[in-house]
């Protein structure tokens, strides 16, 4: 009788086990896609997404959506964007079936010099104060999409922020965790304590944020134009501020600020278009990996395998290369883009990879000639948007202006110091830059709008995500909750070389088996906190007119549809 109860509670248990797992697609996936018929909202915070649906439920289109939601996020999120910093986008537009491509990235002032860095001993660029500041780009990219595709007024599109920086909004755990870990190091800047730390500490979770100094700044932006930001007393109190903190702006740095449409560059890979933007952003450094793993059957290694992993990461490293050496601003430099991006020249840098072996460091080719929000949205009429924008560093370089309710940006930060280096710090010119929104098109029609954001993490989410979809076979969601890897270490556009290998960090939910394999080959491996990046992305399903939406589980992702 003993040996009978213990069998049957063997079988029940194995029953609740098995019941516990999930019945559809992979194990590790946190949530079932969301699927919805007239419009879908991806962004990293819940109440973001709320209100980029008010938007396409009250007539507005996904571009209308995606400036209303970014203005929520930099308000919500000030821990990783907000209108101090920059933006960039690829938009599908339904009318003429085409991708099209902006740059809102700032420039470095016209008074600062090169020398002065040499004359005062600097060996790199400070991560924070004046010196570290670009131009913000983020409210003139938000005025360039609306005027081109935009459907409600500014105001309208605006108020949802100014409402709640003046109502005030429940801060959620994460944000909370990187706000105070982000004070630490800004409250000693003039403006960031008044604004960001209420009562001489930063909001904990649940508690109620309201930032009435950004809802002020937001009315005279929706009422008066992006003149107001770039020419008026807002630009003047930026100036102002930045000088009596050791910078070198002045009035005509803001008023000669101009956004740029680009054309976006794609690579096809196993039947699918995979589009970027061009530098000065990283983009193109995910084309180059997957020109690179194309020449490797990928399919048939298997998600997770030492196979595929080390692949990935050599090919990573030989991308990364090309990208501290070449990857600049268009306006100061020939860029070889088109020859980085060719199937010939991913195939000659695939022949440097020794399958058995990691490698410590890599030529860069010789061509021919933590923090930031991404969100994508998607309206009836078939245009789909991917945006990204970001302060850098989490809140930015702490320089908080006359009351105007937010942190500039330190992107001057990745400016190199070294003389020749396409990357050198000039005046007036626009830094490299992280931050890449991505799309895939099939067949010359919309299919995927992504992204995953995270400073270096970026080019490689991207690459897996691709190749978790193309080459695994996951779902939209499947996609982005697949366990990631991480490689640190490759030379930087700002000078330093790889010389060891760098370092592999990886997710929890590989075998142990595959990371020992990895070791065997030389690999550095690390179990680090992440956060390996944070996804959002939509996909049109032709065949029934639905869109897909998936959301980040490391984060406080939502996707939502109606």
């Amino acid at each position: 009788m003993k040996k009978i109860a213990l069998l049957n509670f063997l079988f029940l248990f194995s029953i609740c086990v098995f019941a516990q797992d999930r019945i559809t697609g992979l194990t590790f996936a946190t949530r079932s896609e969301v699927i919805a018929q007239n419009g879908m909202a991806c962004t990293s915070q819940p109440l973001a997404t709320q209100v980029a649906l008010d938007i396409l439920k009250s007539g507005g289109n996904a571009i209308d959506a995606a400036i209303a939601a970014n203005a929520a996020l930099g308000l919500m999120e000030p821990t990783g964007n907000g209108i101090g910093g920059d933006l960039f986008a690829i938009v599908w537009d339904a009318k003429t079936q085409k991708l099209f491509g902006l740059n809102a990235s700032g420039r470095s002032p016209y008074e600062l010099t090169l020398d002065y860095f040499k004359e005062n001993g600097y060996e790199k660029i400070p991560s924070h104060g004046a010196l570290s500041v670009s131009v913000p780009g983020c409210v003139d990219g938000w005025f360039e999409l609306h005027s081109k595709f935009g459907k409600l007024s500014m105001a309208d599109i605006l108020e949802p922020a100014i409402n709640y920086a003046r109502n005030g909004f429940p801060v959620s755990e994460l944000i909370a965790h990187y706000w105070q870990s982000n004070s630490r190091i800004l409250q000693k800047y003039p403006g960031f304590e008044e604004i960001f730390m209420p009562g001489g500490k930063t909001p904990a979770k649940g508690e109620i944020f309201k930032n009435p100094f950004l809802a002020n700044t937001l009315e005279e932006i929706a009422n008066k134009g992006r003149d107001v930001f770039y020419k008026g007393e807002m630009a003047q109190k930026m100036v102002n501020y930045l000088r009596e903190q050791g910078g070198f702006f002045t009035l005509k740095d803001f008023e000669d600020h101009t956004s740029e449409w680009v054309e976006p560059v794609s690579t096809n890979y196993r039947g699918y278009d995979v589009w970027e933007l061009p530098p000065n952003g990283q983009g193109i450094a995910a084309l180059q990996m997957l020109n690179i793993l194309e020449n490797f059957d990928i399919g048939s290694m298997g998600f997770g395998s030492p196979e595929y992993m080390h692949l990935f990461i050599e090919a990573k490293k030989l991308a990364f290369e090309d990208r501290a050496k070449f990857y600049s601003d268009p306006d100061f430099n020939e860029l070889p883009t088109e020859h980085l991006v060719s199937k010939s020249y991913g195939k000659e840098r695939a022949k440097l990879i020794d399958p058995n072996r990691a490698g410590r460091n890599y030529p860069a080719g010789e061509p021919d000639t933590d923090n930031t929000i991404y969100l994508t949205t998607a309206d009836s009429e078939g245009n789909m948007v991917s945006l990204i924008q970001s302060n850098f560093r989490g809140m930015g370089s702490g320089m908080t202006p006359g009351k105007l309710g937010f942190v500039l940006q330190d992107r001057g930060e990745l400016f190199s110091l070294e003389e020749g280096h396409m990357n050198v710090y000039e005046p007036h010119k626009r830094p490299f830059h992280t931050i890449i929104p991505a799309f895939i098109t099939k067949e010359g029609k919309p299919w995927i709008s992504f992204g995953v954001m995270g400073g270096d993490m970026q080019p490689q989410g991207h690459v897996q995500i691709v190749c978790n979809i193309v080459d695994f076979g996951m779902n939209l969601q499947e996609a982005g909750d697949a366990p990631r890897i991480e490689h640190s270490g490759s030379s930087q556009p700002t000078g330093e070389k790889m010389t060891d290998g760098g370092l592999v960090s990886i997710e929890t939910g590989f075998s142990y088996q595959t990371i020992r394999s990895l070791m065997e080959k030389g690999h550095k491996i690390s179990y680090a906190n992440g956060p390996y990046g944070g996804y959002q992305a939509i996909m049109w399903d032709e065949k029934n007119n639905v869109f897909y939406g998936a959301s980040e589980s490391r984060k406080d992702g939502q996707a939502a549809g109606f």
